[in-house]
C-alpha cells in the first residue's frame, strides 16, 4: 500500500523549494547581459513573452515561477517513475541499480564516456559535457552544469513520445531548471527516496502526488474565499480538484463501462473482475455495443486521469476476451476509447502521462509508437475582428459562426461546460482549409485548436464519468455566475450540478453517465428543478450514499450511475453506507460496509420520488411512507406553515425556567390578552434539545416583555 503521508510531505516541500529555485532562475535569466541572452536569445524572448502574458512585472514572474515549478515537478516525478520501471534507456534521475542515493546513472555513464545514441544526437552537446567533466571549461559547478545538459537531452528525447510532459531542447523551460539538482536535499534526490520502486508499480501514485502538490494552493484559495474573494481561472483548478479513492473509481467504471459491455455480452467473463458491480434489477436498456472500439469513455474534468486509467484496465480485459492481439490493444484503447478534458494543463499532462504508462506496461514498444492519449487541455482562444472576418463564411449565418469561433474566449473558467454549436463544426472545419497560414500571424493554429476543442465537446460518448469540480455560487466570480445562470439554470447553484447537466448532453442517447459528488442536490430546494428534469428524463440505475469521510471531514459524498434514457417504471438500487450522517469514517471503513451486500440496501421505484413535494431522492423512506404522499392530504392544504419564534439573540432573550423569578413567569396563558394581563415577563419557549420520543424539552422561557 502506498504511504500517502510520505507523498504528502514530499509534494508540499517540493512545491515550496521549486518555486523558490525557479524564481531565482527567472531573475538570473532575465538579467541584463545574462549568459542565457547570449546563448539562447529566442528562448529568453519566449520567457519574457510568458511573463507579460501572465500579468507582467513581479506578478507575471511569480505566476511563471509557479507554473514552471509545477512543470518541473511533473518531469522529475515522471522520470523517476520511468526509471523505477526501467522504461528509460539509462536512468535519468535515479542512481544505478535499485539504489536511492548517489549520482544519477546518466551522469555516471557520461563520466565513463557512455552516451545513448538515441538520446544524444548532438556531437556539440556531448563535447561540452565531456569538457565540463574534464575541467577544460571553466564553471562554478561543472558536474551540475553537465548534468543539466544530460537532463535536457533526455527531456528532448522523451518530447518525441510525450510532448505534453517534456520539452524540446530549445524550449525556455529548460532555462529554468532548478539549481543544485545533485545535492542530497534537492527535489530530484527527494523524489528518488520518496518514490520507491514498489510505489511506482501503480500509476495511481501520480494522482496522489498531484493532489498533495496543489494542497497548499488550495488552502490559500479557500482562505481568500473567507475574505470575500471570488474564484477565477487561477483559483478554480486548485479549489476544485480532489483525488477519488480507488474503490469508488472502480464502482463508477464497473457499473458504467463494465455494465454496458455485460448487457450486450451476457456471457462475458468480465463479471468475474468486477467486485463493485451492482446488477440492475429492472429493464437493462438497449444501448448497442458490438465491438470494444464502440465503448467510448469521456471524463470532462479528468484531473490527473484516475477514472481513465482504471477504465483502461477494464477495456484491456474486454479487448483481450474478444481475442484482439495483445500488442495492438493499448493503441486501440488510446485511439478509440478514452477521452478526457481539463482546464489545468499540468493536470492534463499527468493524465496523458498516466495513460501512456498504462499502455507501456502492456506493450513494451509502445513509447516508440508516438501514439498520443486523447486528453484535451481546454484553453482560452481569442480572435480580433479582422481574424473573424477570415473565419466566417461569405454566405453563412455570420452571427452564429462568430459565436462558434468565440465560444472558447473564457475557456480557462468554463472548461467542459462550454457547449459549442455542433451544427457549425463541419462548416468551420471546411472554412479552416481556406485560410492562408501566412496571412495572419497564428490564425490557422488558433483556429485549428478551436476545431479540436469543439470536436471533443460536441461528440457524444457511450459513457461519461467524472468527479466534477465542487464550487457553490457564492465563490463564483461574476463572469462564471452569469454564465451558469444563462447556460445551466437548473444546475447554476454549484459547478458539480452543472456538470450533471453537461454529462447528460455528452452521453449518447441510451448511454450512461456516472459521477461522485456532494448529496446536497438530492434534497435542497435550490436543486428542485434539476431533480425534476432528472427524474423525468433519466434513469437512476444505482446509487451509493457514502456519508462523510471519503474526502476527509467532508459534508458527505454520493456516487451514482444514470442511464440517459426515460425511466419508465424502473427501480434503482440504493446503498446507504452509514447509520448517522454526522459520523466521519475512513475510506476503508466505508468500503467494508459496501462489501456487505445486505447492509442498507434499497430497491425503490423512481416514480415514487416524483410524487413527493420537491422530488427529493429519499430512497430510505419506507414504502408506506412514500405512498402516503400520493394518497394523503398535504398539510399545506390544511394550514399555512410558518417558522416559530426566533429571537435572533438567544443569549439576551432566553433563560432556563429555573433561572428567573417565578412571580414574573406565566406558564398557562391561553391568549395574548391573558398574557398581557398577567403582568409576567417570562413565558414558555420550545427550543428543542435532546431526543425525546413523545414529549419533553420544556426547559426554556423567553423574555416576552
Amino acid at each position: 500500500m502506498i504511504d500517502t503521508k510520505k507523498l504528502e510531505a514530499f509534494a508540499a516541500g517540493a512545491r515550496t523549494q521549486l518555486i523558490r529555485d525557479i524564481t531565482a532562475r527567472i531573475t538570473t535569466v532575465l538579467g541584463t547581459g545574462s549568459a542565457a541572452r547570449i546563448e539562447s536569445p529566442q528562448a529568453v524572448s519566449a520567457l519574457e513573452a510568458a511573463v507579460i502574458t501572465h500579468g507582467g512585472s513581479a506578478l507575471g514572474r511569480q505566476r511563471v515561477a509557479e507554473e514552471q515549478a509545477y512543470i518541473w515537478f511533473n518531469r522529475i516525478v515522471g522520470l523517476r517513475f520511468m526509471d523505477a520501471n526501467d522504461y528509460t534507456p539509462t536512468h535519468v534521475v535515479s542512481p544505478e541499480g535499485d539504489r536511492t542515493t548517489g549520482q544519477p546513472a546518466g551522469l555516471a555513464a557520461a563520466k565513463r564516456g557512455e552516451y545513448d545514441k538515441q538520446v544524444f544526437t548532438s556531437p556539440a552537446t556531448i563535447k561540452r559535457i565531456n569538457a565540463l567533466l574534464l575541467g577544460t571549461i571553466t564553471s562554478t559547478d561543472p558536474q551540475g552544469e553537465a548534468y543539466g545538459l544530460i537532463l535536457n537531452a533526455h527531456c528532448a528525447f522523451w518530447n518525441q513520445a510525450m510532448p505534453f510532459m517534456f520539452a524540446r531542447a530549445d524550449d525556455y523551460t529548460n532555462l529554468l531548471k532548478p539549481a543544485d539538482l545533485l545535492s542530497e536535499d534537492s527535489v530530484l534526490s527527494q523524489a528518488v527516496k520518496t518514490l520507491t520502486k514498489e510505489d511506482c508499480q501503480d500509476v495511481e501514485v501520480i494522482g496522489w502526488l498531484y493532489q498533495y502538490y496543489i494542497a497548499r494552493r488550495k488552502d490559500e484559495v479557500f482562505a481568500s474565499f473567507k475574505k470575500g474573494d471570488k474564484a477565477g481561472p487561477d483559483e478554480i483548478p486548485a479549489a476544485t480538484q480532489l483525488f477519488t479513492p480507488d474503490w469508488i473509481v472502480r464502482y463508477l467504471i464497473q457499473n458504467s463501462v463494465g455494465r454496458l459491455w455485460m448487457l450486450n455480452h451476457p456471457d462475458s467473463k468480465l463479471i468475474d473482475q468486477m467486485e463493485y458491480y451492482i446488477a440492475p434489477v429492472d429493464d437493462p436498456g438497449d444501448f448497442q455495443i458490438t465491438r470494444p472500439e464502440e465503448l467510448t469513455v469521456m471524463d470532462p474534468a479528468c484531473g490527473s486521469g484516475h477514472m481513465l486509467t482504471y477504465a483502461f484496465d477494464l477495456l484491456y480485459a474486454i479487448y483481450e476476451e474478444e481475442g484482439y492481439t495483445p500488442s495492438d490493444i493499448p493503441t486501440l484503447i488510446l485511439t478509440n476509447n478514452l477521452y478526457g478534458c481539463e482546464i489545468d494543463g499540468r493536470a492534463g499532462a499527468l493524465a496523458a502521462f498516466a495513460l501512456t504508462m498504462k499502455a507501456r506496461v502492456k506493450q513494451r514498444r509502445f513509447l516508440q509508437s508516438r501514439v498520443q492519449p486523447n486528453i484535451c487541455v481546454i484553453e482560452p482562444i481569442n480572435f480580433d475582428t479582422l481574424e473573424l472576418s477570415q473565419l466566417v463564411t461569405k454566405d453563412g449565418d455570420k452571427n452564429t459562426e462568430e459565436q462558434f469561433w468565440k465560444c472558447f474566449t473564457k475557456a480557462d473558467t468554463f472548461g467542459s461546460l462550454i457547449r459549442p454549436n455542433a451544427a457549425v463544426l463541419p462548416i468551420a472545419t471546411a472554412q479552416l482549409d481556406t485560410i492562408d497560414p501566412g496571412m495572419l500571424s497564428g490564425l490557422a493554429g488558433r483556429a485549428t485548436q478551436v476545431i479540436e476543442q469543439a470536436t471533443y465537446l460536441t461528440r457524444q460518448y457511450a459513457v461519461v464519468v467524472a468527479n466534477p469540480p465542487y464550487m457553490g455560487s457564492k465563490q463564483m466570480n461574476p463572469t462564471l455566475s452569469q454564465f451558469m445562470k444563462e447556460e445551466y439554470p437548473t444546475g447554476k447553484a454549484d459547478l458539480m450540478t452543472a456538470f450533471m447537466v453537461r454529462a447528460q448532453t455528452l452521453s449518447a442517447n441510451r448511454g450512461v453517465w456516472a459521477m461522485i459528488n456532494l448529496p446536497s442536490w438530492m434534497s435542497l430546494k435550490s436543486f428542485e428543478a434539476l431533480r425534476h428534469d432528472l427524474l423525468r428524463d433519466q434513469r437512476i440505475v444505482s446509487m451509493v450514499d457514502l456519508g462523510r469521510g471519503v474526502f476527509g471531514s467532508d459534508f458527505g459524498t454520493v456516487a451514482f450511475v444514470i442511464d440517459n434514457t426515460s425511466p419508465g417504471a424502473s427501480r434503482g438500487v440504493y446503498r446507504r453506507l452509514f447509520e448517522q450522517h454526522v459520523n466521519v469514517r475512513s475510506v476503508a471503513a466505508i468500503e467494508t460496509l459496501f462489501r456487505d451486500i445486505t447492509y442498507n440496501r434499497y430497491e425503490v421505484p423512481q416514480a415514487d420520488f416524483a410524487v413527493i413535494p420537491g422530488s427529493p431522492i429519499v430512497y430510505w423512506l419506507s414504502e408506506k411512507m412514500r405512498e402516503s404522499f400520493s394518497v394523503g392530504t398535504p398539510l399545506s392544504e390544511v394550514a399555512n406553515l410558518r417558522q416559530g419564534l426566533a429571537t435572533a439573540d438567544n443569549s439576551r432573550f432566553l433563560r432556563e425556567w429555573w433561572e428567573v423569578s417565578q412571580t414574573r413567569s406565566a406558564f398557562a396563558c391561553m391568549s395574548r390578552e391573558e398574557a398581557a394581563a398577567s403582568g409576567a415577563r417570562w413565558f414558555p419557549y420550545n427550543k428543542g434539545g435532546d431526543f425525546r420520543k413523545w414529549y419533553g424539552n420544556q426547559e426554556h422561557v423567553v423574555n416576552w416583555e
